[in-house]
């Protein structure tokens, strides 16, 4: 998204807001819109009702656009599996028959490649990169064009801050330990994972737990602190790592691109500074609760371990082949990637000379 029509759309919802009326002005002349035309959108999720974070987020999105339009927009909202099954939500916003969906772009990947790298990459974006390349380094252009093709227009809702790397079913010592495992993982993380002898699974929330109690599978990724023990996968896999695969990761608020079209400037304003809102509450929200979770583990005897270094190692060359395999393949993909690699390459050496640097001094290394 361009900063400027960001902020010319900030500002015609909070003149409307303060004001109670509803127009825009030029030097010229005003174009009245008509703020009392009831607007009936039905937004559909790939998560439980009241499901901690990413749910009640939404639900919090929903309240806010309530109370900024004064009632004018009402979303109907839908958790997973009450109108469309938690990851045929894309399909469903697409065809029409939901208006907006929230889930993660990385499920999408199947239909392109180059949809995964919207929610981030293995060794990639942390949040606040991740943020500034969508707002500032031609992200947000570029998926609006892919998503385009498929009648969506995106918005980012939400990030879930750096991800742990899983809970396993036995103690991971070497790449070795990793062949065959049959692993709950989406995205690009599961392309590596699967470089490194692993058999990647995609299963919605509900399905995790009680498939890795009856071993249908032997680890889950899931996301971090916070929801890990809420899913209780401490009780039947023991052994936790912290994460390479997902640094960053991008949830979404994706609307209907003719339903979006349709509605009026001040409405689309509305929507937009709720979704920014929710993108920023939801990512402090899940530093926050995963402090609390992880003081929590510990109290349990979980202990969190690191990867080692010949998994690290593999996972930095299966990414690189990952890549050029994608690429080779899609033109798309390869064109996204070269975008995010070079915003990511100026926000490295930044983030390593500032916050890494001063992560350093804080904790005495």
């Amino acid at each position: 998204m361009k900063r400027r029509s960001f902020l010319t759309a900030s500002a015609v919802a909070t003149a409307s807001l303060a004001t109670g009326c509803s127009s825009t002005h030029d030097k010229n002349k005003t174009v009245n819109i008509n703020k009392n035309k009831k607007v009936h959108l039905k937004l559909a999720t790939s998560w439980p009702a009241h499901f901690p974070i990413m749910g009640t987020g939404v639900e919090s999105f929903v309240e806010d656009v309530k109370v900024a339009s004064g009632g004018s927009i009402d979303i109907a909202l839908y958790p997973k599996n009450t109108l469309i099954p938690a990851l045929q939500v894309f399909d469903a916003c697409s065809a029409g028959h939901i208006d907006i969906f929230h889930s993660g772009p990385y499920y999408w990947k199947g239909k392109n490649s180059a949809f995964s790298l919207f929610s981030g990459a293995p060794f990639g974006f942390t949040a606040e990169e991740i943020n500034t390349w969508m707002l500032y380094g031609g992200g947000y252009e570029l998926w609006r064009e892919l998503y385009g093709k498929f009648n969506l227009h995106p918005f980012m809702g939400g990030n879930t801050n750096v991800q742990m790397g899983g809970w396993f079913r036995k103690e991971i010592n070497s790449v070795a330990d990793l062949q065959g495992l049959k692993m709950r993982v989406p995205g690009l993380g599961g392309d590596v994972f699967a470089k490194l002898g692993v058999n990647p699974i995609l299963l919605p929330a509900g399905e995790i737990y009680s498939s890795l109690e009856r071993s249908t599978i032997d680890a889950t990724e899931w996301v971090g602190p916070a929801l890990d023990l809420r899913m209780g996968f401490y009780k039947v896999a023991p052994h936790y790592y912290s994460g390479w695969h997902e640094p960053g990761s991008i949830l979404e608020l994706t609307f209907n691109k003719t339903k979006w079209n349709g509605l009026s400037a001040e409405h689309q304003a509305i929507l937009e500074m709720a979704s920014s809102k929710m993108n920023n509450y939801m990512a402090f929200e899940f530093s926050n609760e995963n402090a609390n979770a992880l003081l929590k583990l510990k109290e349990l005897g979980i202990e969190t371990k690191n990867f080692p270094k010949d998994v690290i190692l593999a996972a930095k060359q299966g990414l690189k082949d990952v890549v050029a395999e994608h690429s080779a393949e899609n033109e798309d993909f390869k064109r996204v990637w070269e975008s995010a690699t070079l915003h990511l390459d100026k926000a490295k050496e930044l983030s390593k000379i500032g916050l890494g640097n001063y992560l350093k001094t804080r904790d005495g290394v």
